[in-house]
């Protein structure tokens, strides 16, 4: 390698640590050169905008508090099964029926009728008096849901699997991430995001999701339950990422674990229920509770045979 000289000293030296620390840089996907690597998935200044405007978790159904949604409407591709209650009347109709685009199902000889946008209880009573129309001793007739496919939510971004995916009810943002696939390489776990689908004209729902606080100490903070239609997005590292502490709240909340009445820490209690009183600005442990403390090492069972002593190697001599 030829010797480069500047000031009286020589730069080669300092040539191997550039290269090494270039090469890991763009391995992490902390730097773009020239535009030689890919940009790949990245938040517009919008999406940045609206998800720093929520400094604290919104209020929303999340793990531990999930609630139930509301009575469900059949929408297109939905499978209904409608049946006579009793099976000896005299009306027959057709197996399982897929809601059409245009919204109907195909009664047979009965005709069609519209479902889309209504409840169960709703097609039940429609489709009875719609039968006893033509047919006086038709009896009670009702509704199954069969297949459920019209509700669905999206991952999108730096997913193993990105798509589109049923939705069964109790999913979480955790729930969604693994039904993807997971994270993959690429992705950033700072800057997750959980979007509402809202009105063309509407204010935006961008709630930011703190995947690392999830997975790793499980604050179920910003785990929320999806609704349908609720898109997750998971962006590109990028050089916003390499910072250490490049994030605001409410990912960087302080966090206290679960004590006792003596304020020794314990393991959270059954149902992961959070301690009594005011967490959402927890203070660190007093030089007290630190004291009470049980030490890190624990008791050793007498009856236990003593523990077998480390092997140490040493190095062959020359």
């Amino acid at each position: 390698m030829p010797r480069i000289f500047t000031c009286g000293r020589s730069l080669r030296p300092f040539v191997l640590p550039f290269v090494v620390w270039s090469g890991c840089t763009l391995l992490s996907g902390c730097m773009n050169i020239l535009g030689l690597t890919p940009s790949g998935h990245r938040l517009t200044s919008e999406a940045k905008a609206l998800r720093s405007a929520h400094s604290e978790p919104l209020p929303l159904p999340r793990e531990l508090s999930k609630r139930t949604a509301d009575p469900y409407t059949v929408e297109p591709g939905d499978v209904l099964l409608v049946q006579p209650v009793n099976l000896e009347s005299p009306v027959r109709l057709p197996g399982d029926q897929t809601v059409l685009p245009d919204g109907t199902i195909q009664l047979g000889k009965f005709g069609q009728i519209v479902v889309a946008g209504k409840t169960i209880p709703q097609i039940d009573s429609e489709v009875r008096a719609h039968i006893e129309t033509q047919e006086k001793n038709a009896g009670s007739v009702t509704a199954r849901l069969v297949t459920r496919v019209s509700k669905v939510y999206y991952v999108l971004g730096e997913v193993n699997a990105p798509g589109a995916f049923p939705l069964q009810g109790r999913e979480t943002v955790l729930d969604a991430i693994l039904a993807a696939g997971g994270l993959n390489d690429r992705a950033s776990k700072k800057y997750i995001t959980l979007t509402r689908p809202t009105k063309p004209n509407g204010c935006r729902v961008v709630l930011p999701v703190c995947y690392n606080e999830i997975t790793q100490i499980g604050d179920t903070s910003t785990n929320y339950q999806i609704a349908a239609g609720d898109r997750i997005y998971v962006p590109t590292r990028g050089r916003e990422d390499c910072k250490r502490r490049n994030l605001c709240p409410p990912c960087l909340r302080p966090q206290v674990p679960c004590t006792d009445s003596n304020g020794i820490p314990v393991g959270c209690p059954s149902g992961g229920e959070v301690p009594t009183g005011d967490i959402s600005s927890p203070t660190p442990l007093s030089a007290s509770t630190l004291s009470r403390m049980p030490a890190t090492t624990t008791s050793r069972d007498p009856n236990l045979p003593p523990p077998i002593p480390p092997v140490r190697f040493r190095p062959r001599q020359p």
